[in-house]
């Protein structure tokens, strides 16, 4: 049996700040930051917004449209592989530490219920529930205050599709905007319903992370952890199928005299999840390292380190040696993610100013009465620069001349034009006698301001009739001149 040499209390919890005052801290900034972010804006554009009504993603202020959208299935291997390398090293640390469910309960059960309306008399015990039917009216200036707080919360999760300056001009036209307005609402019914009713049974019994987490852990991953060398088992068994074999210290005490642990339960009251962290790695713990402050309290008041530690199992339950932080799993998972974070911003590098589509007219070709062949198209330019800019194109073709538009045209920042396009051989390009001709051509479109920086190029085909056809459609042209 490990034991450990007492020092005093004082000397024990010198300069130590509680976990659960410094994920506070955490959740502030993160309310801030999400509340605060949606506003910044460089250049006109979001650190991220998805914007389904003008079809355009932002992210990292630079924006694409949803042709440019080559940079989104990176971004969904940014998230969840660093959901699984996250969990692999600190377990649920996401769930305890920055989980809007989480921050949200907070928020309504400590600040609200606890702080504010004194409807929970104790902070530290989060597994009595309060006698709501002796104070009905508190209760229900709660769900009030809440209400307020998730219609907020759901108004700021929609400025992340909708930008504010939108979202509040959309507010002035509800009539037209009932899917937007449906939308924040349902939200924030959904957030009433989950954090006033529902609670941390949502962490249990519905989120799917906690099952997602069994098979990224091993025993260096870090999270909270019961020693039973120092502290004594509690419960016997194996997986799901422990049980609890001592109730008190007396118990513990004539099981193993050396046995550290006093039983107050402390760690079991203060549970957000309602589970004892003595009973070994559970599904339903969220990290939120709260057992380890109140076992760090008690069993500081004692001069001892506590028996519940955020550390491995290698290090507390198996004293098996140091936490291995830098094992070769964590170490692939930060060599991929590297990999793929270079490739978004290689992807993303070449954002192009301009977007271009070429579409064929459905009319093949046309031929002149003085024998030269015409193909017309429509042409999508879409200035996708901060600045005005003038464009024009060229054909690769040297027997191929523009003959429409005649001049560059301007198009506005972040503006969109249709333009005709009239294509016409100079010269007899006929090479089979039965069939029409497809001769495949590059379209160069380009800022004739900004040659340099703005040049796209685009396949298209110019159709040059066989040499019946040719004949017959000029015998037309003659006729109708």
């Amino acid at each position: 049996m490990a034991t450990t040499a007492k020092v005093s209390k004082k000397e024990y919890l010198k300069g130590w700040i509680p976990y659960r005052l410094k994920r506070y801290w955490a959740y502030v900034a993160i309310s801030i930051i999400a509340l605060v972010l949606p506003w910044i804006k460089i250049n006109g554009n979001h650190f991220f917004l998805l914007n389904f009504d003008h079809k355009q993603l932002h992210f990292m202020f630079t924006r694409f449209d949803m042709q440019e959208l080559y940079i989104m299935p990176f971004m969904l291997m940014l998230l969840f592989l660093g959901i699984f390398a996250l969990t692999a090293f600190a377990g649920r640390a996401w769930c305890g530490w920055a989980c809007p469910q989480t921050i949200f309960r907070v928020i309504y059960r400590d600040f609200i219920e606890t702080k504010l309306l004194k409807l929970r008399k104790n902070i530290k015990n989060k597994q009595k529930e309060p006698d709501y039917s002796k104070n009905r009216a508190k209760q229900i200036i709660a769900i009030l205050i809440w209400s307020v707080l998730a219609l907020i919360a759901a108004a700021d999760f929609m400025w992340f599709f909708v930008p504010p300056e939108d979202f509040f001009k959309y507010l002035q036209d509800p009539a037209n905007h009932t899917v937007m307005i449906g939308f924040v609402i349902g939200v924030a019914l959904f957030l009433i319903a989950d954090v006033v009713f529902i609670k941390e049974n949502f962490c249990i019994y519905i989120c799917p992370y906690s099952r997602v987490q069994s098979v990224l852990f091993d025993e260096d991953t870090i999270m909270a952890v019961y020693d039973p060398i120092r502290g004594g088992k509690i419960y016997e068994g194996h997986g799901g199928d422990k049980h609890k074999v001592v109730n008190s210290q007396k118990d513990l005490k004539e099981q193993n005299p050396e046995a550290e642990c006093t039983a107050c339960e402390s760690c079991v009251r203060v549970c957000p999840t309602h589970i004892d962290i003595r009973k070994g790695l559970q599904l339903e713990c969220i990290n939120c390292l709260e057992c380890v402050d109140a076992c760090t309290t008690v069993m500081g008041a004692l001069g001892k380190p506590s028996l519940v530690q955020w550390s491995s199992e290698r290090e507390t339950e198996k004293h098996a040696g140091k936490t291995r932080y830098f094992r070769p799993k964590i170490i692939g998972y930060v060599g991929v993610l590297t990999l793929v974070l270079i490739a978004m911003f290689v992807m993303g590098s070449k954002k192009e100013n301009m977007l271009l589509n070429i579409n064929k007219d459905t009319r093949l070709y046309k031929v002149l009465p003085d024998g030269k062949v015409e193909n017309s198209y429509l042409g999508l330019f879409q200035n996708t620069d901060i600045k005005d800019h003038t464009y024009y194109f060229s054909v690769n073709n040297k027997d191929i001349e523009i003959v429409r538009p005649t001049e560059p045209f301007e198009i506005k920042a972040r503006n969109k034009r249709k333009k005709a396009i009239l294509l016409r051989a100079k010269n007899p390009l006929i090479k089979n006698a039965q069939k029409d001709t497809s001769i495949p051509i590059t379209i160069n479109a380009y800022a004739v301001d900004d040659k340099k920086k703005i040049s796209i190029f685009r396949k298209a085909v110019f159709i040059y009739p066989s040499k019946k056809n040719y004949e017959k459609e000029l015998q037309k042209a003659k006729e109708r001149e």
